[in-house]
């Protein structure tokens, strides 16, 4: 059996590769697997499926002999840092994150609030395969009581990052994209004296993700157009992720966060050796505006773990990913959008500043391009010979073209989809040759599997 584990923990479409009868016995075998007698922190994001996944994860810890706390509906970083704040004995949160309402994912934390190492999540997937349960969907599915307490703890948690400092006079617009940040980014804001307004912010887990959020920034836009305000932030369905618009309607993403917020702990000589940890995603021109100042940017494989293993290597203290999922010390290096957001804001508020002018003196981004060809299988299903032969593919073509721009091929971690990414100095360089690329390697790939 090849892992069940992706990039970022167990993931796929409910019914199909996420079940009730799998979610049961992961539920089993973490239980199982843990020494530590401590409750096991489990939290969800909206979508329909969450529920039922839930009930099955919590049957299954049940049956091992541990104790559960349900946290209900939250963001998933609220769960490494209760994790810690309360002494627990692990984590779960049941997401997707920025994926369509239709998948679901099981995300499992240790008693630090990291990620589950490589050598845990192999334990599991032994215990897994052992396990001769097959359990169907029960027709009623009880609702759990949850801990209302521990949230507010979390809430505080991040009210204090803010150091005192307070957001009045601010005009902020918030996409909650119907997912976690529903449950508190609102009243986070607010309590720091934001005048907030918010869109897609019920808990609509059919809607969760969909033409909205950090993956879809036009409905943010649109709000910051219909009711001017300083700055806008939207985010993904877990709210581990953010991406910031200002008031004119440019955007903030991973890259500028992590340049802006990178500049200021380097001004205060609080950033390891200038260094920055970023992915194969960031942009060149990032890249070259960080060096021109003193910096060092490292780049990792994609994903926020292999963005924190090097964190933790390089002994960082700031990294993240375009996409708006940011690592900072401030919490144990756990990607929180709603914390980012409110750094900076923080940052606006201290400096004077309102994030147009701020973005301004950021770098200029090289033209990217990234684009999705879409797949008729699970490249994580191909026998090893066909992997190979894609993979040797993929390197074939980015040293190929190379020499006219940079080229990064990667299979999606959570879909069946191989993600194209194009840069250069010229705009219509990168779009000829993204055409060119895609269109050769989707061809490339049909002889392969064919």
């Amino acid at each position: 059996m090849q892992s069940i584990f992706g990039t970022d923990g167990i993931r796929g479409r409910f019914n199909e590769e996420i079940t009730f009868s799998l979610a049961y016995k992961v539920g089993y075998a973490l239980g199982s697997t843990l020494e530590n007698k401590n409750p096991i922190l489990i939290g969800r994001d909206t979508r329909i499926s969450g529920d039922i996944l839930l009930n099955a994860i919590t049957q299954g810890i049940n049956e091992s002999g541990k104790k559960f706390i349900n946290l209900g509906i939250c963001p998933t970083p609220a769960i490494p840092f209760l994790i810690k704040q309360e002494n627990l004995s692990s984590g779960i949160m049941i997401s997707a994150s920025h994926n369509p309402p239709e998948y679901n994912g099981i995300k499992i934390f240790d008693h630090n609030g990291q990620k589950i190492s490589k050598h845990f999540e192999n334990k599991i997937q032994k215990l897994i395969e052992e396990s001769n349960h097959n359990l169907s969907v029960p027709t009623k599915v009880i609702p759990l009581n949850r801990n209302k307490d521990l949230m507010d703890i979390y809430i505080k948690s991040l009210i204090q990052t803010m150091g005192g400092e307070n957001l009045s006079g601010l005009k902020i617009i918030l996409d909650t994209c119907y997912g976690s940040a529903t449950t508190c980014a609102k009243k986070i804001f607010q309590s720091l004296g934001a005048d907030v307004r918010v869109i897609n912010n019920s808990k609509n887990g059919l809607k969760i993700n969909m033409n909205c959020g950090s993956t879809n920034l036009q409905p943010l836009k649109k709000a910051l157009r219909e009711s001017p305000a300083d700055m806008g932030f939207s985010f993904d369905g877990d709210a581990d992720r953010v991406i910031g618009i200002d008031s004119k309607g440019c955007v903030l993403d991973g890259d500028h966060i992590l340049f802006l917020w990178g500049r200021e702990l380097m001004e205060q000589k609080i950033l390891t050796n200038n260094l920055l940890i970023s992915t194969q995603m960031a942009n060149l021109g990032f890249e070259k505006a960080w060096e021109k100042i003193g910096g060092i940017l490292y780049r990792t494989d994609v994903g926020d773990k292999y963005v924190h293993n090097a964190i933790k290597e390089k002994r960082a203290v700031l990294g993240g990913e375009q996409s708006g999922h940011i690592l900072s010390k401030i919490n144990n290096f756990s990607g929180d959008g709603i914390l980012t957001a409110l750094q900076i804001c923080k940052y606006c508020k201290k400096k004077n500043i309102n994030l147009h002018d701020w973005l301004k003196s950021s770098f200029e981004p090289f033209p990217q391009k990234l684009t999705n060809i879409n797949l008729d299988f699970n490249i994580n299903k191909l026998n090893l010979k066909t992997k190979n032969l894609i993979d040797q593919t993929i390197e074939n073509f980015q040293a190929i073209y190379s020499n006219d721009c940079r080229v990064y091929i990667r299979p999606s971690g959570t879909e069946p989809v191989m993600r194209v990414l194009v840069e250069a100095e010229n705009y219509k360089k990168v779009h000829s040759l993204s055409s060119e690329i895609t269109n050769k390697l989707f061809l490339e790939i049909n002889k392969i599997i064919n």
